[in-house]
């Protein structure tokens, strides 16, 4: 099957798929690593919102992508960021997914996203002010028993003036906490409100920051994620860890090396590339919980370019290449996002997460994904 493809210079080039669709499995939850995919949402198309106006969502298809994603054997962290939350999904949207989400579908593993993203950083003033905008949310989400990932705060980086202020509202909103819960290290690449969280710029110190946090409440951690895409960085931190408190890969650029791991120790994983990767991931874990660890990186490997490109800079917008492959593997019918964001990335980006979607096998019904591809490229009047 060919295609016409711009290369960057607009000038078109035939391309011919070569990718057999990824064989799909599921894995048991018994397995001894935990795998989340955070998940994306589908617009509302017909909203007579603007863009910039609160969210519209189409339900029906935000609730059977999760669906599918359960199906795989795979958690679902649910309003993060990849769920556009800060970037077109406020708290009350992210409220009413979560809820759906426990309603819907009660039996997936679910952690949810608590922050404190309906407190405008501009009107906090106090650490109290993050302490009760925190409390907020954690009391919401354990009303419906939903499980919690502590999102980190835009709120606290504007107003904490030292690390210890870090220890001390982690401290009082962990204990709020009815059970233990995911901490959430999201690197300024993805935020860039985020520059200096845990008091410092330097790694090592935002490091002992953090862990001093766990060591504190540890009864009240599950474990931490990291997105820094620096796998050293996570390595490091994780041989650090207490007993029992888990480290989860937010490193969309070496996940199947950190989840594959080393003689001691490996990662889990609640990773934003595990929503378009879903089928590879799910079978990447069955081939891994089998004792395949190379059948585990024959199949993840060659994701890594494609991830790497969904991933790369500005990081904040990779959603739209999230959900531009949604919308090619026909989970939703359109490539509308909230916000705007589909306006996010240029054409030959798109174009090329075409060509190693297919590579990878990760086109699960090409004949689809070409005439999909097709209707874009006339958008673009090509």
């Amino acid at each position: 099957m060919d295609i016409q493809l711009p290369d960057p210079k607009g000038r078109l080039t035939a391309y011919t798929l070569v990718g057999k669709p990824i064989e799909t499995a599921s894995f048991s939850r018994d397995f001894n690593r935990t795998v989340f995919s955070a998940a994306h949402v589908v617009a509302d198309p017909f909203t007579a919102r603007d863009p910039s106006g609160p969210a519209s969502i189409d339900w029906d298809a935000t609730m059977a992508f999760r669906r599918h994603l359960a199906d795989l054997g795979l958690g679902i962290a649910e309003a993060m960021d990849t769920a556009q939350r800060g970037m077109g999904l406020d708290w009350g949207g992210a409220l009413e997914l979560i809820q759906r989400t426990k309603r819907e579908i009660p039996d997936a593993l679910v952690f949810n996203g608590a922050g404190t993203d309906h407190l405008d950083p501009k009107d906090a003033r106090t650490l109290d002010d993050v302490r009760r905008a925190y409390a907020e949310q954690i009391e919401a989400i354990q009303k419906v028993d939903g499980r919690i990932i502590l999102m980190a705060s835009r709120a606290l980086a504007r107003v904490a003036a030292s690390p210890q202020d870090y220890v001390d509202v982690y401290r009082d909103v962990l204990a709020l906490c009815d059970e233990p819960v995911i901490l959430h290290w999201l690197g300024d690449m993805f935020d860039p409100a985020l520059a200096g969280y845990w008091g410092t710029d330097s790694f090592d110190g935002a490091m002992e920051t953090a862990l001093a946090v766990i060591a504190e409440s540890q009864a009240k951690v599950d474990g931490i994620k990291i997105s820094l895409l620096d796998k050293q960085k996570e390595i490091d931190m994780r041989r650090r860890l207490p007993a029992g408190v888990k480290m989860y890969t937010g490193d969309d650029f070496n996940y199947p090396e950190l989840i594959e791991g080393d003689a001691q120790g490996f990662s889990h994983a609640l990773l934003g590339i595990f929503d378009p990767l879903g089928p590879a991931a799910a079978f990447a874990m069955s081939q891994l919980s089998a004792g395949d660890t190379a059948g585990f990186r024959e199949v993840l490997d060659p994701t890594v370019p494609l991830a790497r490109l969904i991933f790369r800079a500005p990081t904040q917008y990779y959603k739209t290449g999230v959900v531009f492959l949604a919308w090619l593997n026909g989970f939703q019918k359109h490539f509308i996002m909230l916000n705007g964001a589909q306006a996010m990335r240029p054409l030959p980006y798109f174009t090329e997460i075409f060509r190693l979607a297919d590579q990878c096998g990760l086109l699960r019904d090409p004949n689809l994904a070409v005439a999909r591809m097709r209707s874009l490229l006339t958008v673009y009047g090509v």
